[in-house]
């Protein structure tokens, strides 16, 4: 059976619901490497992950021996809602945008799934191996040798006409597949992520130092939170957006009405208060499908407590102390909890 040609994997993605793919050839490249320079330096904090698999997310025939090349879909997130820019914007929880709706490993991964068997419907079986963020492969890398857009200085993917708001997934394949060219760097001298950043995380361009970023203090930390970035993190509940908010390139109105990504009932800027003050159960509820359940109740409940005392709102102290939930009582939360009524009181 004659194998798919690079076009026809490109029209069968479109098809599963990808918005844009490209084929990088499964190779070595030089970028690959910094990952283990990028652990080196501790940039990796407690994502231990990271060191397990360096050796084979620097080449993904570690992964898969007879890899020839790499298929690369990117997937927009971008909704037609915004972040909350009101004059309450304090007093209300800022969740990153990509956990505004459906998980995105379960939407994708059952988008990758159909591709795999269109794709098989022509060529037969194929070794391969599909990932969607959580394999050991650096889809930045690939994805800008597919053709699919450049890594910007934040280390996200910015593509020329959707931006960065982008789910990256991948397919490694055995199949001969011709490469696109590699995406050229549309930066130039724009720094406006790096100075955005208020933790100073990107510490200088393409370096993120994971251990100051407000995405990693809030999901990936399971510790307290350091007290010195805690003012920092201002109503961010649930990562930052704030590097590709402030981005040139996601100026332009790309969104996606696609259901999935939508925006949840009560993960659309609620009110800090409204959040904290959920029973456990209905927060369970609420993450219930969502990215946000990788966090979980009880340091969903720590990142609400700091952002609670960056509130400024008079309410607060005695909703916080007057909560007696189970995860409240939790040591971690707690000591939170303390510093978001000194901060409060004064």
């Amino acid at each position: 059976m004659p194998g798919p040609s690079a076009a026809d994997v490109k029209n069968l993605a479109s098809r599963c619901g990808f918005d844009l793919c490209g084929v990088a050839p499964a190779e070595d490249f030089d970028e690959l490497q910094f990952l283990r320079e990028w652990i080196a330096r501790g940039y990796h904090g407690e994502m231990h992950y990271m060191e397990r698999t360096a050796e084979g997310r620097a080449d993904v025939r570690a992964v898969l021996p007879s890899a020839r090349s790499v298929i690369v879909l990117g997937t927009l997130y971008n909704t037609p809602q915004r972040a909350s820019t009101g004059n309450d914007q304090a007093t209300r929880a800022s969740i990153a945008r990509y956990a505004w709706g459906d998980d995105y490993h379960d939407v994708i991964q059952a988008r990758l799934t159909k591709l795999v068997k269109s794709i098989r419907d022509i060529t037969g079986h194929f070794e391969h191996r599909a990932y969607v963020d959580t394999g050991p492969i650096q889809e930045r890398v690939y994805a800008q040798y597919a053709g699919l857009g450049w890594i910007g200085k934040n280390t996200c993917l910015i593509n020329r006409d959707l931006g960065s708001w982008l789910f990256l997934s991948a397919i490694i394949c055995d199949l001969a597949l011709d490469p696109d060219t590699r995406a050229l760097e549309h930066c130039g001298r724009c720094t406006l992520c790096i100075d955005s950043c208020p933790t100073g995380a990107l510490r200088e361009p393409y370096h993120l130092d994971a251990r100051r970023c407000l995405s990693y203090l809030t999901i990936e930390n399971k510790g307290p939170i350091p007290v010195e970035y805690r003012p920092a993190i201002g109503a961010h509940a649930y990562g930052c957006d704030i590097c590709q908010e402030v981005c040139p390139w996601n100026r332009r109105d790309a969104v996606s009405n696609d259901p999935a990504w939508q925006p949840r009932a009560g993960l659309h800027a609620p009110r800090l208060l409204d959040l904290w003050q959920r029973r456990d159960d209905e927060l369970r509820h609420l993450l219930k499908g969502s990215p946000m359940k990788r966090a979980g109740v009880r340091r969903l409940r720590r990142n609400l407590a700091v952002s609670v005392g960056n509130s400024g709102d008079p309410e607060a102290a005695a909703a916080l102390e007057g909560s007696r939930e189970e995860t409240s009582l939790d040591p971690l939360v707690r000591e939170h909890v303390k510093w978001a009524v000194e901060q409060l009181d004064g």
